[in-house]
């Protein structure tokens, strides 16, 4: 959290890869002092899919990789030491994806509270694996972990209707019909996309935030947007792709709950620039442009 992006790899059969920025335009490799390049006992697994996310609130951005069958998730806490603890094995994620093999995951907000969940899109590479390993299918179920607090997630995928089994590739979302909460697309191994619709998510409030580069790049990658909303301070960066060749939407989704407004907005552009908006009010889309003027409002369908 100095302010200089750093660069986090997922390799599959290979151990992961951390990049510290050093300031001069090279990068320092460091993964395996931080605890991200292998599982706990020091495998290198299949990875795929990644993502990061401060799911905790704690200022310090933590990491969830997607692995092979057999292997569980990767939920790696960011100790805010430049070192990062996985808590999946100890935990309901652990337990829940030991036998998938995930190829689409992403940190998202689903029922917007305030508290990042967490999407994985599963699917095995061989058809007959069953006959090997009767556990593990070729279709799998994807798999919704819901942020419940205290570093603790729930696996609620079949309550939310997720119940169909998919060999799935790749996995994005986007808020498709403008109501604040974000749907899925699943694409699948030589079969049909799918399209989730979030229709239980927009019993809360909302603030979606779209950055428009001017100094910085057009789409104001790197940015880092931080809301606060009655004293709860979220921040998200605008980041591309997380999953096997997927895109999900670069505008950010902020929930807030039951609170009415985001007290403040405040963006830190790749060019250093700093903006600061208050009292922007719920279930809306702001278009930013670098320099803090708001060049469009689109209020959610509700």
């Amino acid at each position: 959290m100095d302010g200089w992006p750093d660069l986090a790899v997922s390799n599959d059969t290979e151990r992961n890869k951390l990049y510290h920025n050093n300031h001069n335009g090279t990068f320092t490799e460091q993964a395996v002092p931080a605890g991200i390049a292998f599982s706990e006992d020091g495998v290198a697994r299949g990875a795929m899919g990644i993502d990061a996310d401060d799911f905790d609130h704690s200022g310090y951005p933590s990491l969830a990789i997607g692995n092979f069958s057999n292997q569980m998730l990767g939920l790696y806490h960011n100790e805010g030491n430049r070192f990062f603890i996985d808590i999946a094995p100890s935990s309901s994620v652990g337990r829940a994806s030991l036998l998938s093999l995930s190829f689409g995951l992403f940190f998202f907000d689903y029922d917007l509270d305030g508290l990042e969940d967490i999407f994985v899109a599963n699917g095995h590479i061989e058809p007959d694996i069953a006959r090997i390993q009767q556990q593990v299918t070729y279709a799998e179920l994807p798999l919704v972990f819901h942020n419940e607090g205290s570093d603790k997630f729930q696996e609620v995928g079949k309550q939310l209707g997720f119940t169909r089994r998919l060999v799935a590739r790749g996995a994005a979302y986007a808020d498709i019909d403008n109501d604040g909460a974000p749907d899925i697309l699943v694409t699948t191994n030589g079969g049909s996309a799918y399209l989730f619709r979030n229709v239980g998510g927009s019993r809360n409030n909302a603030i979606r935030i779209k950055t428009v580069g001017a100094r910085s790049n057009r789409d104001g990658m790197g940015a880092e947007v931080r809301v606060t909303s009655g004293g709860v301070a979220n921040w998200q960066t605008v980041h591309s792709g997380s999953s096997y060749c997927s895109q999900s939407e670069l505008t950010l989704t902020f929930g807030l709950g039951k609170a009415t407004q985001a007290d403040s907005v405040e963006i830190t552009w790749p060019s250093g620039q700093h903006d600061t908006l208050k009292n922007l009010k719920a279930n809306a889309t702001y278009t930013i442009e670098e320099g803090g003027k708001i060049v469009a409002s689109r209020p959610f369908r509700r």
